[in-house]
């Protein structure tokens, strides 16, 4: 029973909105609550961490591509296309006053 309590709570972790300290309390108390020995509480609360890093860096990356793909539709260019706009500009610019010049 312990062990599908733990696992259940291991896989709510991704959909907990809450900090990392947060999850490491509330893991604590439940490891004081549930009577673990030390080293099954230790194991408990770092399998715990482990997945809410995963789960965050999974959801990091969810997020990225849900806004590089709104700004795909949106025709908003990014960082780097911006960055090569700029470029050209100053070549352009670079051109003409080489023109101006040559007059």
């Amino acid at each position: 029973m312990l062990d599908y309590m733990k696992k259940s709570l291991l896989a709510g972790v991704g959909l907990a909105l809450r900090s990392k300290k947060e999850i490491e309390e509330f893991a604590k108390e439940f490891v004081d609550q549930s009577k673990m020995d030390q080293k099954e509480g230790k194991k408990f609360l770092d399998d715990l961490m482990e997945n809410y890093d995963e789960t965050r860096e999974k959801l990091d990356k969810k997020v990225e591509a849900a806004v590089e793909k709104v700004l795909k539709k949106a025709d908003i260019p990014r960082g780097a296309e911006i960055k090569e706009l700029k470029e050209e500009v100053r070549e352009i610019k670079a051109m003409l006053a080489d023109l101006k010049t040559g007059d």
